[in-house]
């Protein structure tokens, strides 16, 4: 089912020049509401006696809609559109990041010192003693988002040159949110053992790697062999960061509903990077009755050449989804949209709970489930209990290199899950509010001091 909410994804600017008499301006916002576009800003540009030049700003909820919008002003008798411009292609133009020197070089002195001849002494040092890198350069400061393009985001195969502008976008958060310098690394391969070997040649300048959007089950072998390999810390937010929030996000649920993580059952919907690492998370945090489906069913353990990865979530269970989720306390999707309905959900247990995170639409529509679930959350910032990555991973990052770790561990994840979780108080936690805002500032020092913990515990650093 399509998401008819208009959003800021599909937002444009429309300049358009009226007469100057009254009404005219409100019949053009009346056509495009009833239209159905969402209307924000409204400036004028230029006013005579004659004519008037406003900009519109106007959200629509897909390409076509908005299409229609433009159309719809196009028609109106005595407006004429002098320009389009859409908002979300116009913030990727030349790119949305940039570098920029630390230091100013205003003479030669400047000069010398950061470049040659004093740069030679620093070359030297480190060659002397290679731990200075992280003192002496961007390196104890600095991610590579490596990806191959073959997930990218709910997408598909995209190859790395439309991967590209996400990284970038993954790259501003790191910087806004934990002062992380990171930078894209768009593979031009999707052959494991040639990310493997490529990863590894960029570990000199690198404090960490961010695996992103590379598909399963691909992603669960680079990322273990680059753990294994690397001597820094590597992370696949795919699967970890998603995991992290999915579980804060259910413990606070949880207290809402006043259920024990430990005596509910689980439903799962998707058996990806990110169902099997949320599926060990919660296990972890104390899960034990987890029934994970896929496009085919429940898995039980009678079904032939199942993965590794499904096998240890296999169950005596089968039959279909609509089968599992009957009188379940928890469902969560990390699948496709429609692969639940109203009529399933009001076969769960008493106040069952609801996290269909399928982007850019949902498993289900949460409107049609508001007076049928107890707590809904989905991976969407238009509705409540946003489940987003952002409160993950620029906080594990902070931490994991402030603490010079040089593995990223199950028991740092939870940690994070926990430190989310708490900076919803008891007083704030609600049906719709079970997580923290992505631009609360506590969020990424609580994870970041969660995940130093978490080393300083297990002796990571």
């Amino acid at each position: 089912m399509q998401n008819l909410t208009p959003n800021p994804s599909y937002s444009l600017t429309l300049q358009v020049q009226l007469p100057n008499q009254a009404g005219m301006l409100a019949t053009v916002l009346a056509a495009l509401a009833e239209a159905g576009g969402s209307l924000s800003q409204i400036e004028l540009v230029q006013q005579t006696l004659k004519i008037s030049v406003r900009e519109i700003t106007v959200n629509a909820f897909s390409s076509e809609h908005s299409d229609k919008l433009v159309q719809v002003v196009k028609e109106l008798p005595e407006v004429h559109l002098l320009e389009v411009r859409d908002r979300t292609f116009n913030a990727h133009k030349g790119g949305k990041i940039s570098m920029n020197s630390k230091i100013a070089i205003n003479g030669q002195d400047d000069l010398a010192m950061v470049y040659t001849p004093g740069v030679g002494r620093i070359c030297l040092a480190i060659a002397e003693n290679p731990s200075l890198v992280r003192e002496l350069t961007i390196k104890g400061n600095t991610v590579a988002i490596v990806t191959d393009g073959s997930a990218v985001l709910g997408l598909g195969n995209l190859g790395p040159e439309a991967a590209l502008p996400v990284m970038e976008g993954k790259a501003m958060l790191f910087k806004e949110f934990a002062a992380i310098d990171a930078f894209p690394i768009c593979l031009a391969t999707q052959d494991v053992e040639e990310i493997i070997k490529t990863v590894k040649y960029l570990e000199p300048v690198f404090g960490g790697i961010n695996l992103e959007d590379i598909s399963a089950p691909r992603c669960f072998e680079i990322e273990r062999r680059l753990r294994e390999e690397l001597n820094i810390p590597v992370f696949h937010d795919d699967q970890h960061g998603t995991a992290i929030v999915v579980v804060a996000g259910i413990l606070n649920a949880l207290r809402v509903v006043q259920k024990n993580i430990t005596e509910v059952q689980l439903v799962m919907s998707g058996a990806g990077a990110s169902g099997i690492a949320v599926a060990r998370l919660l296990r972890e945090a104390g899960a034990k009755k987890i029934i994970m489906c896929d496009s085919q069913g429940c898995i039980s353990r009678d079904r032939p050449n199942l993965s590794a990865e499904k096998l240890e979530f296999a169950s005596d269970h089968s039959g279909k989804l609509q089968d599992a989720i009957k009188n379940a306390d928890i469902f969560i999707g990390l699948s496709q949209p429609g692969v639940l309905t109203a009529e399933m959900v009001r076969t769960m247990a008493k106040e069952p709970i609801v996290f269909a995170m399928a982007n850019p639409t949902p498993e289900i529509q949460p409107e049609l489930i508001e007076h049928d679930a107890a707590v809904i959350a989905t991976g969407r910032s238009d509705y409540a209990n946003q489940i987003n990555n952002v409160l993950a991973f620029p906080g594990v990052f902070r931490g994991a290199i402030d603490a010079k770790v040089t593995k990223i561990t199950t028991a740092m994840n939870l940690g994070a899950a926990k430190a989310i979780a708490s900076l919803v108080s008891a007083n704030e936690l609600s049906r719709d509010y079970i997580v923290p805002s992505v631009f609360d500032p506590r969020v990424a020092s609580a994870v970041a001091a969660a995940v130093q913990y978490a080393a300083q515990q297990e002796g990571n650093t």
